[in-house]
């Protein structure tokens, strides 16, 4: 147990039987009434925010996450199995953490694991992808109108959309977290 005072931007809390992580902490003096931590949190399961007040001597509970890198190996049902980078050892990850960014997973990237006490709380891709484009209409000559986009499938099985100059076999930078287009990669 630690005191509130003690909780900074970033920790995560065992708190009413949730894990949240403090977006926000702030020390507040308020006249002459007593001082206080306003705290703004977010459910680190479901994402719902939470905002509380904690006394100065209030007991709360950091909890002891360890963050490290994995290598993604493959898909095993619901799951994605994860190999430590250092032990070798593999952990099977639910894909619900990873969120909708699950869908440009490539084998043999490296992923960001946070587990606590055993249990895999979070996980994060690389804010980008290099994928190559497996399956896009060809682009019609003179049919380049301004930002013009056309539907493509990339490696991962994923849908995206490009602009026109781009064609089967190119490699292209995806943003994980949107899924938009950002640049093609040159080879």
């Amino acid at each position: 147990m630690s005191k509130a005072s003690e909780v900074k931007n970033g920790n995560i809390l065992r708190f009413n039987g949730e894990l949240l992580q403090v977006e926000e902490f702030l020390h507040r003096t308020p006249g002459n009434l007593r001082a206080f931590y306003q705290a703004r949190m977010r459910n680190v399961k479901t994402g719902k925010l939470v905002e509380y007040r904690f006394r100065t001597d209030e007991e709360v509970t950091i909890a002891r996450v360890e963050t490290n890198d994995y290598q993604y190996l493959y898909e095993d049902g619901d799951a994605l199995v994860v190999m430590d980078n250092t032990s070798y050892e593999q952990f099977n990850i639910p894909k619900a953490l990873f969120g909708n960014a699950v869908r440009f997973l490539k084998e043999g990237v490296n992923v960001i694991v946070a587990f606590e006490s055993e249990e895999p709380i979070m996980a994060q891709l690389p804010s980008s992808a290099e994928l190559e484009i497996t399956y896009t209409e060809p682009a019609v000559k003179g049919d380049t109108s301004t930002n013009a986009l056309k539907s493509a499938t990339v490696e991962t099985g994923a849908e995206i959309r490009v602009p026109l100059f781009i064609n089967i076999g190119d490699k292209v930078k995806v943003d994980t977290a949107t899924g938009a287009y950002v640049e093609r990669v040159k080879s």
